[in-house]
């Protein structure tokens, strides 16, 4: 344990190598249409399966973190899709993967809604009638976006 750091790590005792145990970075899209309403997708996968979230998911190691929303967007609903802004980045507390690192875009898309190959549904909520979603860095995302197009 370095005294740097106060935290006890593995430490191969030949060549020094440390492992770091870091957060899974992730993004998620929020995407409105002409009404304003909120794209969700009901998960088909866990964590939060058959439940309602934003479109989101890993980031892949050749990928940017833009290019990772616009890649789970089009997965998870079919719409393709272009960056607006950067939301926030947000730390959410998993039991299946510890700690993630969520990055929340604001992201223009055309196309149709389909559900894609993570999720079970898809569909645009007004922002007053959205389901329970279970992740907090998601509600986050969507309060934050919200306030900004209240200004």
């Amino acid at each position: 344990m370095s005294k740097m750091e106060r935290r006890k790590r593995l430490i191969c005792p030949k060549c020094g190598w440390v492992k770091y145990e870091n957060p899974l970075p992730s993004v998620a899209a929020l995407v409105r249409n002409e009404k304003g309403e909120i794209l969700l997708v009901k998960r088909g996968v866990d964590p939060g399966k058959g439940k309602w979230a934003l479109p989101s998911g890993f980031i892949e190691i050749e990928e940017t973190p833009e290019k990772a929303c616009l890649r789970e967007l089009e997965e998870e609903t079919g719409l393709r899709g272009k960056t607006i802004k950067l939301i926030g980045v947000y730390s959410q507390r998993s039991k299946l993967y510890r700690n993630v690192l969520i990055i929340g875009y604001e992201i223009q898309a055309t196309g149709k809604v389909s559900p894609g190959s993570d999720s079970l549904d898809a569909r645009f909520f007004p922002i007053q009638k959205l389901p329970r979603i279970p992740f907090s860095s998601h509600r986050k995302i969507i309060k934050e976006a919200s306030k900004r197009s209240k200004k």
